[in-house]
């Protein structure tokens, strides 16, 4: 889970969007890694494939956005709280 948060916060880091060579060199993950989080995250819909002008790059989702922003959150609390 700490990846996938990972992985979605460089992502709104950037912008919305990044390409994929970079978004693997940011988190810190082998291609195969990549690919496997790439698939499962676009498979939720939390990712999703952007191509302009001959540009292809990865973008969140609101629904990426709103994990992201849960998940921060449940991350608050557990320390808060010690758990």
């Amino acid at each position: 889970m700490e990846i996938v948060h990972d992985i979605l916060k460089i992502i709104q880091e950037k912008g919305g969007e990044i390409k994929k060579t970079h978004l693997m060199y940011k988190a810190n993950l082998s291609h195969n890694q990549m690919k496997t989080y790439l698939k499962e995250l676009m498979s939720n819909e939390l990712l999703e494939d952007k191509f302009s002008n001959k540009k292809h790059t990865i973008g969140i989702t609101k629904k990426g956005r709103n994990f992201s922003v849960r998940y921060a959150q449940v991350r608050e609390f557990e320390s808060t709280f010690g758990l």
